[in-house]
């Protein structure tokens, strides 16, 4: 069973929702942090310590003000966590809901589980929290579909940043110059209007707003 968790979470009313709704259900010590780096420090301090936290929460996105932070991602920070404490447990609480993105936590990062920010999370939450506690595993419900849907899970992020933009309205000649800005490869025009064609086959999508609206339903924009 779990002694001390570590919650990650810079907005303060999520953090005391958190906080308050596991108080209710669990007698395990509970520690908060608003930032990655603060986040870090303490596991680092509670192993020292000889009082090592057994499970970490956080989101994976963080609001980034005029404090300077090396860690600016739960993503980010996991790695870093299971770098000095690998049997330690994870469990992200975001909003993100890309099923490529979700695989990726679960195969690549090895979370343990992943629970999907909305009006019932909480209980999902604690729900996690048993299984984890248990060596299971636990993924929202509402994820299920589209983490199960094979074509939604082989988009990179190339090809979501490229789905993105087209859903806003660029053209192909736009995104080459937008992507050529951020850095992305491949930017140029033929490179970019292959992209699309393979997307448009890879959906079976018969038009480029086919492709988009195909691309909303499995949850990609």
């Amino acid at each position: 069973m779990f002694n001390k968790i570590l919650i990650v979470e810079d907005i303060d009313s999520i953090n005391i929702g958190v906080r308050n709704r596991l108080s209710e259900k669990f007698i395990f010590e509970i520690r908060h942090a608003t930032y990655c780096d603060e986040a870090l420090l303490s596991i680092k301090k509670a192993i020292f310590d000889l009082q090592p936290f057994d499970l970490i929460i956080t989101d994976v996105t963080f609001v980034q003000n005029h404090r300077e932070s090396r860690i600016k991602t739960g993503e980010a920070l996991i790695n870093e966590v299971k770098n000095i404490q690998p049997a330690i447990k994870t469990l992200i609480y975001s909003i993100e809901d890309r099923p490529f993105k979700i695989r990726e936590y679960i195969n690549g990062l090895k979370v343990d589980g992943y629970v999907l920010k909305g009006d019932n999370s909480s209980t999902e939450l604690v729900e996690a929290i048993n299984n984890i506690q248990n060596n299971g595993n636990y993924v929202s419900p509402a994820l299920s579909y589209s983490l199960n849907n094979t074509r939604a899970l082989e988009i990179d992020d190339y090809d979501a940043s490229l789905l993105k933009a087209l859903a806003s309205g660029l053209s192909q000649q736009e995104i080459g110059i937008l992507f050529k800005k951020q850095g992305k490869v491949p930017s140029s025009l033929s490179s970019i209007e292959k992209k699309i064609n393979r997307l448009k086959d890879y959906f079976i999508a018969k038009n480029t707003p086919h492709l988009i609206a195909k691309a909303k339903d499995m949850g990609l924009l």
